[in-house]
């Protein structure tokens, strides 16, 4: 049975100079990835990239499945920073202007270098991610929840946790499959019509 490779740091990070070098291990990592792919991605190549010594980039990283794991971890904490912002600024919104505003930030979120998000999503497992990615699925969950219990009123009679589950599955779908294609290259005409036929079936399932 094959060993699974080992995904955790090294050790952190501390000083400027150290963190300033997992930066660039971290970004020459995801350059290669949507550039040649994870079976081309090696150690020796991330540290040539990255301009240091493969010495370097052991001191800090067991594998190259490290790396790879490091750069899930900073694409989802991005898009969770945009996420939790959004989140927080429709908290006051009635339910049509709030799902507007979540259905373009989550477009907008996966369209943050949609290259790389393709290449990750194949990654995940692959790493042992899976687990970190549920966290973050939690948490959007009980976000969500926390509004429509706070929209009651606005909504039809429905299980707050079904509905939940039901808007947050429709949202992600349509902005993992916008990513899946070709979100670069759509126009942004495109993008606000995506935009306001998902925020009308949501809404609509809503009321």
């Amino acid at each position: 049975m094959a060993r699974t490779p080992p995904t955790k740091p090294r050790k952190n990070a501390l000083q400027a100079r150290s963190r300033a070098t997992v930066d660039a291990l971290v970004e020459a990592t995801a350059r290669i990835l949507v550039k040649e792919g994870f079976e081309k991605t090696s150690t020796n190549r991330i540290a040539e990239i990255a301009g240091v010594s493969v010495g370097s980039l052991y001191q800090y990283f067991p594998s190259k499945e490290a790396l790879v794991a490091a750069v899930i971890d900073r694409h989802n904490e991005e898009i969770m920073g945009l996420v939790r912002a959004a989140l927080a600024e429709v908290a006051d919104l009635p339910i049509e202007k709030a799902v507007q505003k979540l259905v373009t930030v989550a477009i907008e979120a996966h369209r943050i270098n949609p290259k790389l998000h393709r290449v990750l999503a194949e990654q995940i497992p692959r790493t042992g991610q899976l687990a970190d990615v549920e966290a973050f699925n939690r948490e959007v969950h009980a976000l969500v929840r926390a509004y429509l219990e706070s929209r009651r009123k606005e909504m039809r009679k429905i299980d707050p946790g079904l509905a939940t589950f039901i808007c947050v599955s429709a949202i992600e779908a349509v902005a993992h499959n916008t990513v899946l294609n070709e979100a670069e290259v759509l126009s942004e005409k495109t993008v606000r019509t995506l935009v306001e036929e998902t925020t009308r079936m949501v809404v609509g399932y809503l009321r």
